[in-house]
Formats: C-alpha cells, sequence, structure tokens
C-alpha cells in the first residue's frame, strides 16, 4: 500500500511477522521512550541506510570467550599460572582452593 503525505512524501507499508510477545515488549519498550513501534522501526531503517549495514555488532551468543576465560587459554599457551600435574582430584581442588 502507498501513501502519499500532504508534503509530497510518498509512504509505503511493511508487514512482518513476529512473535506476539516480541510485539508486546518492543510496544512497550518504544511506548516508554516516547515512540510507538512505526517510528522506531523508521529509525532503525535510517540507521541501517546510514551505516550501510546493521547499525549495531551482531554476533552469535556462544562466540567467543568469556574474558577470564580467554586469559586461563592465554596463560596455558604461554605455559604461565600453571598447577599441577595432580595425582588425583582432591589434589587439584585442593590446589584451586589454596588461591
Amino acid at each position: 500500500m502507498i501513501n502519499e503525505r500532504k508534503d509530497g512524501t510518498i509512504m509505503t507499508t511493511l508487514q512482518i511477522n513476529v512473535d506476539d510477545a516480541v510485539k508486546e515488549n518492543a510496544d512497550r519498550l518504544f511506548f516508554s521512550l516516547g515512540l510507538d513501534t512505526s517510528t522506531a522501526i523508521q529509525i532503525f531503517l535510517k540507521a541501517a541506510i546510514a551505516h550501510e549495514g546493521i547499525p549495531f555488532p551482531i554476533a552469535h551468543p556462544h562466540t567467543g570467550l568469556p574474558a577470564d576465560l580467554k586469559e586461563a587459554v592465554e596463560d596455558s599457551r604461554q605455559r604461565r599460572n600453571l598447577h599441577g600435574p595432580f595425582d588425583s582430584a582432591d589434589e587439584a581442588v585442593a590446589s584451586m582452593l589454596e588461591d
């Protein structure tokens, strides 16, 4: 559906399918920001055009490691802060509890 506004801007209707809960939560959020969902989506689309892509980083939630785990991996590679070998699980646990 195409509509022409008084200022000559031609508007079109965009239909998308979203989960009911997603729409309700988005409506509530945007309302709290003083926006309706249509305006918020227009802001997103204009930002995407300005950035020539998604205007925020997108990553798989399991991509990358937490900082402390990255540090432990690097320590292991550099042979730093290593403990053991241990003769039993009890020894390993005792060593962890010492730190």
